[in-house]
């Protein structure tokens, strides 16, 4: 690839973020309803045919974005699951911290969260990428339970992983509604804690109050 041909795809890269950025600013502001092509061409400082150029209509942009904003989400889970020991319960500390921290869980991000779910009966793909019932979740928190609930020999361990991480993942989504209501009242620690200690009341041997309880090899330091 030439150098101009190089720059060219970097110009069109740039471009099509900065329409994506735009529309999810202009969607967390103003809603979907109100978020026009005027409105983010203004945002994004581009004409308007850019996004035919990029994405053909506004509402394949629209799509584009809450899929972006699916991506963004896991990019977080993604880098504290890899800071995150193997075993299953920090597995779960990860998935609590990630949708418990500053870099998901912001004014911008659950006004754009909420946004698109408000319209996802009517549009398929805005539902896909904002389901409470998100697959790769379900199954990344389903597992690590399995995990544990199996080795501790607990009977109707499937059955019980399974309630266990939807019972967490509906917490979960609870706190955020709380956030979207209540953000300046919002404390981040304590609803960590609400977390944990019902991890905690399943899985005493696995989780405390503030986190997960290490493996016995790492807590002394041998792994």
């Amino acid at each position: 690839m030439s150098q101009s041909t190089d720059r060219r795809q970097q110009l069109r890269d740039k471009n099509r973020q900065a329409l994506i950025e735009a529309t999810l600013d202009c969607v967390a502001e103003l809603g979907i309803a109100r978020t026009s092509v005027s409105t983010i061409i203004e945002r994004a400082n581009l004409s308007r045919g850019m996004i035919h150029l990029h994405f053909e209509s506004k509402d394949k942009l629209l799509e584009a974005a809450v899929a972006h904003a699916g991506v963004t989400y896991y990019a977080q889970l993604d880098q504290l699951l890899a800071q995150a020991g193997p075993s299953p319960q920090e597995t779960i500390e990860a998935i609590i911290r990630s949708d418990l921290s500053k870099a998901v869980l912001n004014r911008r991000s659950i006004s754009i969260w909420y946004a698109f779910r408000g319209e996802a009966r009517e549009r398929e793909t805005f539902r896909e990428h904002s389901d409470t019932r998100d697959v790769r979740m379900s199954t990344l928190a389903s597992d690590a339970l399995l995990a544990m609930l199996r080795t501790e020999g607990v009977a109707g361990f499937e059955a019980l992983a399974k309630d266990t991480a939807d019972g967490l993942l509906a917490m979960l989504e609870g706190i955020w509604t709380d956030y979207l209501l209540h953000p300046d009242g919002f404390d981040r620690d304590r609803a960590a804690r609400l977390c944990f200690r019902y991890m905690q009341a399943v899985l005493p041997q696995y989780f405390k109050a503030d986190g997960a309880i290490l493996p016995v090899a790492r807590k002394v330091g041998i792994a």
